[in-house]
């Protein structure tokens, strides 16, 4: 089955309908919900399909064996169909509209280091951005949408975001 922020949408809805019944839910089963969101949202992420997809699945898959296992136990079997209808017209789907909003995953920036997404503008040209970023002892990455992600150590991001701040033209 292909999972999708619809099917994820749909299990962890199926997820508050079984507690509202007071079924208990393991944390396992939560924790692998949200870690499928996150695998969703990265294969979203610039048709990335690798690694990310395949472990979207697993989780999503064990989500979905516990939950219709559960509802099974406690939701009448027409209930239980509605779930597993609505789940698989959820498989012609792929990634689409929620993932236009901006990326939560920056990708290629070390785990160890903090970043800042910032927007060339008038009085921030990206040219200015990258030389600023340079004397900061900052990386930096244009994204495609013509944003950059500016990244390094803690002290150097926040000195980069206070000489931002300082240069900023005023607004009369």
């Amino acid at each position: 089955m292909g999972h999708t922020m619809a099917s994820w949408k749909i299990l962890e809805d199926l997820m508050i309908a079984l507690k509202r019944k007071n079924v208990e839910i393991p944390a396992k089963v939560v924790e692998d919900l949200r870690s499928a969101k996150s695998m969703i949202q990265l294969t979203c992420m610039e048709g990335s399909r690798g690694d990310a997809f395949q472990k979207a699945e697993e989780y999503s898959a064990n989500v979905e064996a516990f939950l219709i296992n559960e509802a099974n136990k406690i939701m009448e079997p027409q209930v239980v169909n509605d779930w597993l209808k609505r789940l698989e017209e959820t498989n012609t789907e792929v990634c689409e509209e929620e993932q236009v909003g901006e990326n939560k995953f920056v990708v290629g920036v070390p785990r160890d280091q903090k970043w800042v997404r910032v927007e060339p503008t008038e009085s921030f040209p990206a040219e200015r951005l990258e030389k600023l970023a340079a004397e900061k002892n900052l990386s930096f990455n244009k994204q495609a949408d013509g944003k950059f992600v500016i990244y390094g150590q803690k002290e150097d991001v926040s000195a980069f975001i206070k000489q931002m701040v300082a240069e900023k033209p005023k607004i009369n």
